[in-house]
């Protein structure tokens, strides 16, 4: 009787089985950022949605929840309308990513009001205050 002798093999990477592509999270994360940037500049028309930046999509490990975090340049109110402007046009957005990918299932979408653009230029103004004023004493 013969034996096969175990031979290592190479170790792959963990699947997310949400889509036909298995592509890893971290890239249905980029494909979906790019997908959507392209028809909120392209397609969406709501005048609440003015001008965004989407800053980062996180997806759930299930590949059934995506979190979009979008940076809004504006008032405390003009940023509450676009988020409710992205609220109202999440299923032509959810509807548009399942036409464009070949995806088994499309993540349901939630925005996420992303503040670090605001947070980074609050700390340079103040940093910048501080170098003016320390350089005067």
């Amino acid at each position: 009787m013969l034996y096969r002798a175990a031979v290592p093999q190479p170790r792959q990477e963990p699947r997310d089985h949400g889509n036909p592509g298995f592509l890893p999270l971290a890239g249905l994360a980029a494909l979906l950022q790019e997908t959507l940037a392209e028809v909120l500049a392209t397609q969406l028309k709501d005048p609440r949605v003015g001008f965004i930046t989407l800053s980062g999509v996180t997806v759930s490990t299930d590949g059934t929840h995506a979190t979009v975090r979008v940076s809004v340049m504006g008032t405390e109110e003009e940023k509450t309308r676009a988020l409710a402007g992205l609220d109202h046009a999440r299923g032509f957005l959810r509807s548009h990513l399942a036409h464009q990918l070949a995806l088994r299932m499309t993540p349901e979408l939630h925005f996420l009001l992303d503040r670090g653009i605001e947070h980074a230029q609050r700390i340079d103004r103040i940093l910048r205050d501080l170098g003016e004023g320390g350089g005067e004493s």
